[in-house]
């Protein structure tokens, strides 16, 4: 995981987000994990380390930091949304494990040429995808045999 710098926790796109001490222990907390991470399991940890920072606040700040592009957001296959700041700040996706959580960061040019070929097929401008995949990490299938 990369070291975070003073820019991780600064606003990219413009928001006027305040930076308040809940916002700072969000972006800490998120700095400190390898993987995704629920809203409640963050709000567990942020509770573990001595943060009063209720859960509804952890929540806004987690849509906030999406929204600005601070983190990206994954949902689960029970519809829960999951959250994580990547090292990658450009375009990319996810192979995600689904017993341990464990997130790799993939480029995929060819899916990337096949949305914009696909789009363009059909007449479609601005055109934004969304590709994650989800199996078992070579830990956790190595632990099923």
């Amino acid at each position: 995981m990369s070291t975070p710098s003073a820019d991780s926790q600064a606003p990219r796109r413009g928001s006027e987000q305040r930076v308040t001490r809940q916002r700072l222990a969000v972006s800490g907390a998120l700095d400190s994990l390898d993987d995704f991470v629920s809203t409640q399991e963050l709000h567990r940890l942020l509770h573990g380390r001595g943060e009063s920072v209720s859960l509804a606040t952890t929540y806004r700040i987690l849509q906030s930091m999406a929204e600005d592009g601070q983190v990206d957001v994954l949902r689960k296959d029970d519809g829960e949304a999951v959250y994580r700041r990547c090292a990658v700040e450009h375009h990319h996706h996810h192979l995600l494990c689904r017993d341990c959580g464990k997130a790799v960061e993939i480029e995929a040019p060819a899916v990337e040429q096949w949305a914009a070929r696909v789009a363009a097929e059909h007449g479609y401008t601005q055109v934004a995808h969304t590709v994650e995949m989800y199996g078992l990490c070579p830990e956790c299938s190595a632990k099923r045999q």
